[in-house]
């Protein structure tokens, strides 16, 4: 049997199995369970944060031989047919390259038919932004008063180019972006599951990279595996993600407060010889001094963190203002990095920056040495 990936080996087919979205699947838990079902439904959210996956258990537990019920079998018919794509009254389109108002017209006059072997008939249209003006127009009246055998499920990224009139006819669930502890408990799970040795530390790199996005955190575990030939190791993801090793952040710290500009430069140097993401160290440094300005204002903020001592070390070594003006520097240094002529020079001058925008903030600066 070929190897399936794991964002599909792993996709969820219950909604008991889903990470991060339980205020969605409340709702359409009680809907089923009390049979308050709407006929659109619009789930908005970033890319891989379970909008299509969502979308595909409405349809087994609208379609379960067991009735409309929150809790589809799985077993039956319908249930393995929609989580392998063949179910016939389950109608997956993609508005991306169906945008006119043709591909729109075909549709709702299909969907005047009775559903062929399930209860309820669902359109799936994901990427529903994407549709034209006038498809929007053409499919108001359907979305109004449908057939009461069908139900719309409309996917999208960019909720704010759907038509108003398209909104108001939708009943809305906006799905978050998974906090990268979730993403790093399941990909755990997972890889237990998988009887594949790894790291924590490597999962949490992985479970950052992903920036929310659980398909995102599987396909780079899918490399991370194969990297590693068949295990997850920190020093290997890091590599392979050109991650920052957090002692790069404390020496370039520990140079900046000593005032140390040739060690700025020489770890810069070090990091770009590395090939480390210059981007992704310039995140590392901004989250370092986001850390600092917790300590200084809310010191019980960081006790959980692994390195507390290192953080209040420095909040003590750096006034709050500094701290503030070092980040603003790092963020505004994050969006130069692509103007400048290259990233090395670019990385370099946001810590050259850093230095000389605070004159009298690190002790050991020259300009604080002199009169």
């Amino acid at each position: 049997m070929s190897y399936q990936v794991l964002a599909r080996k792993w996709r969820p087919k219950r909604f008991t199995e889903l990470a991060g979205q339980e205020h969605v699947v409340r709702a359409l838990t009680n809907a089923l369970e009390r049979g308050r079902l709407h006929h659109a439904y619009l789930l908005t959210g970033t890319r891989g944060v379970g909008k299509t996956t969502i979308a595909r258990i409405l349809a087994k537990s609208l379609n379960c031989v067991n009735g409309v019920t929150a809790t589809p079998c799985g077993v039956c018919a319908a249930c393995t047919e929609i989580d392998s794509g063949r179910f016939v009254d389950l109608l997956e389109l993609d508005a991306a390259s169906n945008t006119g108002i043709d591909n729109m017209r075909e549709i709702l006059d299909n969907a005047r038919y009775a559903p062929t072997v399930g209860r309820y008939k669902v359109y799936l249209i994901d990427e529903v932004h994407m549709l034209s003006k006038q498809a929007f127009n053409s499919m108001l009246k359907t979305l109004e008063e449908p057939p009461e055998h069908v139900k719309f499920i409309l996917a999208t990224t960019d909720p704010q180019k759907i038509p108003v009139t398209v909104l108001s006819r939708c009943l809305q669930f906006s799905l978050k972006a998974l906090p990268a502890g979730v993403i790093d408990a399941r990909l755990a799970e997972i890889l237990g599951a998988e009887k594949i040795a790894f790291d924590k530390d490597a999962l949490a790199l992985i479970a950052r990279s992903a920036q929310g996005s659980m398909r995102d955190a599987l396909s780079v575990l899918d490399q991370a595996i194969a990297y590693g030939a068949g295990e997850v190791r920190t020093e290997t993801v890091r590599t392979m993600l050109g991650a920052v090793d957090i002692e790069h952040t404390y020496r370039i710290a520990d140079a900046l407060i000593a005032g140390d500009g040739p060690a700025l430069l020489a770890e810069a140097r070090a990091m770009t010889e590395r090939v480390i993401s210059l981007s992704s160290a310039i995140d590392e440094l901004a989250s370092l001094f986001h850390r600092i300005a917790v300590a200084q204002t809310v010191p019980s903020g960081v006790d959980s963190l692994p390195d507390a001592e290192r953080i209040a070390a420095y909040a003590s070594a750096l006034s709050p203002e500094i701290v503030q003006l070092s980040y603003q520097i790092c963020v505004q240094g994050r969006t130069d990095l692509a103007l400048a002529p290259d990233e090395p020079t670019g990385f370099a001058m946001t810590l050259l920056r850093l230095l000389a925008f605070a004159p009298a903030a690190y002790p050991g600066s020259k300009q604080e040495r002199e009169p």
